[in-house]
């Protein structure tokens, strides 16, 4: 406990480690979640059990203070960020908990701007806020507008409920990283590794749901089948390091010009597919003549200069009679895809 009869000036003095409790701090997370209702209640209930009027959540940063889960102190008197030498919480990361029975005659706090000016607080008690590895990243911190101190009680009970606070910071982040863990393991399970879009697994997976959502909505849905023009002269010319470039090139052009409601994936070894919800067939032959002239144009480069790249593109449509399922839109565009290779290479098709 910091007595305040210790008159020494509050200074942004820095333990040695603290790049590593600030780091340990933005790794919490408790910045993105300390301001929600759960925080504002423990805080509010600190200020009950500790028999004061204020009370809030401060998390003290490599420079500020961010200050959370204000109770009892209308919004704008206490500013939310402040430098951190001007935050009596900045305290906990040199000494852990702290009290200060009267701030305005503490020579390190008489100076800062809620004592000076509103709320004009006097007395303010804190419990640190420690993660599991033991840097302390701020304070559950109750005050007051007249002086004074907690007993031995009131003190225990803003431990615990700063351990609570802290407890609640630690569920957010594994709640977090386990959300970031399943989007990865999903991105793993439905992304082609070499072209970094759908696989094939994926593709047929929102095929069945844009075919289910185009009968409900009667709306057009149409899908192309994008092969690479002898693909496998290229792999024997230049090696597969050289195929696996091209594949990844054409992949880029396909992804950067179709909409986020489309849907480009790895269809087979050297052919990509698109299915375009949406789109009637003229504006999927539309695109489809777009991409085909993108990617004649790429320029491919593996120990000196490629010849240019062409592709063929077949163009299926949903149609409701004949075309109804996936299988069979995915049937003609292939089909499609055949005729244009057929027809000399470097064309639309269907």
């Amino acid at each position: 406990m910091l007595a305040a009869q210790n008159v020494l000036p509050l200074t942004p003095i820095q333990p040695a480690d603290d790049a590593r409790r600030a780091a340990a701090l933005q790794r919490s997370g408790a910045l993105d979640v300390a301001d929600g209702e759960p925080y504002r209640f423990l805080a509010g209930l600190a200020a009950r059990v500790c028999g004061v009027p204020y009370a809030w959540i401060a998390l003290v940063g490599a420079d500020t203070a961010h200050l959370c889960a204000v109770s009892g102190i209308p919004a704008g008197l206490l500013p939310r960020e402040l430098p951190r030498e001007h935050s009596c919480s900045a305290l906990a990361v040199q000494a852990g908990a702290w009290e200060i029975e009267d701030l305005r005659a503490d020579g390190r706090t008489a100076f800062m701007p809620y004592t000076s000016g509103e709320p004009r607080l006097r007395m303010a008690s804190s419990a640190p806020l420690v993660t599991l590895d033991g840097c302390t990243i701020g304070t559950l911190t109750v005050a007051d507008s007249k002086p004074g101190r907690l007993d031995h009680e009131q003190r225990t009970l803003l431990r615990g409920l700063a351990e609570q606070a802290m407890a609640l910071v630690t569920a957010h982040g594994r709640e977090r990283a386990l959300a970031a863990a399943r989007a990865e393991l999903d991105e793993l399970t439905t992304t082609d590794a070499q072209t970094g879009l759908h696989n094939r697994r994926s593709l047929l997976s929102k095929l069945h749901f844009e075919i289910a959502r185009t009968r409900r909505f009667r709306t057009p849905l149409t899908a192309l089948v994008i092969g690479i023009d002898q693909f496998r002269d290229i792999n024997q010319r230049h090696g597969e390091a050289a195929g696996d470039m091209v594949l990844a090139n054409i992949a880029r052009v396909v992804k950067d010009s179709v909409r986020v409601i489309d849907v480009a994936g790895r269809y087979g070894g050297d052919t990509l597919c698109v299915l375009l919800p949406s789109t009637p067939p003229d504006g999927a032959r539309k695109l489809a003549e777009n991409l085909r002239m993108k990617i004649a144009g790429l320029i491919h480069r593996e120990a000196g200069r490629l010849t240019p790249v062409t592709v063929s593109i077949g163009v299926g449509a949903f149609n409701h009679m004949d075309i109804s399922d996936g299988d069979a839109l995915l049937e003609q565009a292939e089909q499609a895809l055949r005729n244009a290779k057929a027809n000399g290479r470097n064309c639309v098709a269907g």
